[in-house]
């Protein structure tokens, strides 16, 4: 294992811009290229980076079009990319260090640390014409695992939400926490206690603001900042060196520009996006700390902390977490009756387990990942997963706000399958 761990961190730490060919068929692996060369020339991408990592090794490492078309500045490896909904894991990992500590349970209520959550209740009705409502109790209240799973009831305010919880949301001052700047998330976090749920928690998966709930829970539970606690409890043991809320101005050059499909042409957002957000957000010293999709970083980073999944809590000579806590994250959450919420549209069966989506015997049909896979993306079109029995990790990150070609990602996940050797039986 020794010997093992020593490999894993020489291929992240010391040589994760190198390529190598090993675990791969050589000539199917030109089809990975040929996934991101074809979006590239149909305008659907202006550039991407792409990271495979096989029982350690880095074995596919490049980079593809331009970081920046106007300023002609070719996309790197190393590049800075808007993660979005990928903060969510790295989040609830916070979380489970924390639970470790004894700091909470999973099934307390919320309101033991917010009082202001103590008496939920449910949208029933609801009014366009001035976006008043009707509700009822919720028949429990919501929990920590709710949060962890997505099954509290609360819902988005500008993305994969639905409209008349968008319209609930716009009308408090309750933002989606992308890009946002202003207040911060003891004030957001009482607001959205004052919000109607999407229905009773426990009753179905809703994506929604769960995991920034989460970060300011962390911040109650550890003491510290959003942003410290990530940083010495998760970023610096893992040598994750670009990963951020707001980017120090050495690395903001860095930033990838975001882009958008205009008339079939792919152009910069030069507005502000989903509910006002400045697009350059990154690069603004904003106050609140979206712990569900705030974070920037790199896929070599981000693929340090895959790598701190796939060893079970132990990253070289460190445990972050116990091989229990990885485990347990790793196990399908939902109960049977479970129903995901139509936004955005998952496949059926759907399981999800804290932070992210799995791979099970119930749904191993639908991709040519192993059982135990865990995998997600973010709102700008990136995309991860991480499959055990493989030992492989594979990641692409573009760019782009609203893109129609999400699908990218799969098409990526099937040319890295078709190129593996020597798969697991």
């Amino acid at each position: 294992m020794k010997k093992y761990m020593t490999t894993v961190i020489t291929a992240l730490v010391v040589a994760l811009t190198s390529y190598a060919q090993s675990g791969l068929d050589v000539q199917r692996t030109s089809r990975i290229d040929d996934v991101i060369n074809r979006h590239i020339a149909a305008g659907h991408i202006p550039g991407a980076t792409a990271l495979v990592i096989r029982h350690g090794q880095v074995v596919y490492n490049k980079a593809f079009g331009y970081a920046d078309v106007a300023a002609r500045k070719p996309m790197q490896t190393d590049h800075i990319f808007r993660i979005a909904s990928q903060t969510k894991a790295i989040t609830s990992l916070g979380v489970m260090i924390l639970w470790e500590e004894g700091k909470f349970q999973l099934d307390d209520p919320v309101s033991k640390f917010i009082p202001a959550f103590k008496h939920p209740r449910v949208k029933v009705s609801f009014d366009p014409k001035d976006s008043s409502y009707t509700t009822r109790p919720a028949s429990r209240e919501i929990t920590v695992r709710d949060l962890l799973r997505h099954t509290s009831g609360i819902a988005y305010a500008a993305v994969f939400s639905d409209p008349q919880m968008q319209a609930i949301y716009a009308k408090a001052g309750v933002g989606s926490g992308i890009g946002t700047m202003a207040s911060d998330l003891k004030t957001k976090m009482a607001l959205l206690a004052q919000q109607p749920l999407m229905h009773d928690p426990g009753q179905a998966f809703t994506y929604g603001l769960n995991t920034d709930l989460l970060g300011y829970l962390i911040e109650i539970w550890s003491g510290q900042r959003l942003d410290v606690f990530l940083q010495q409890r998760i970023f610096a043991p893992l040598d994750m060196q670009d990963t951020y809320f707001h980017l120090p101005a050495g690395k903001q050059q860095k930033l990838v520009t975001l882009y958008e499909d205009v008339n079939g042409k792919m152009q910069p957002v030069n507005h502000p996006i989903y509910e006002g957000v400045d697009p350059l957000f990154p690069l603004r010293q904003g106050t609140y700390l979206s712990g569900g999709a705030g974070l920037v970083s790199t896929t070599g980073d981000y693929a340090k902390f895959l790598t701190l999944l796939l060893q079970k809590g132990k990253y070289y000579n460190k445990t972050i977490v116990s091989p229990a806590t990885v485990a347990l994250m790793l196990t399908n959450q939902l109960e049977t009756g479970v129903r995901p919420s139509p936004l955005p549209a998952q496949p059926e069966p759907f399981s999800f387990g804290f932070g992210f989506s799995l791979e099970t015997k119930e749904n191993d049909h639908l991709m040519p990942y192993n059982i135990g896979t865990f995998s997600w993306g973010g709102a700008f079109n990136s995309h991860y997963w991480a499959d055990p029995k493989e030992g492989l990790i594979g990641l692409i990150f573009t760019q782009e706000y609203l893109s129609p070609y999400w699908s990218i990602g799969d098409e990526f996940k099937v040319a890295v399958y078709q190129a593996l050797e020597n798969r697991a039986k």
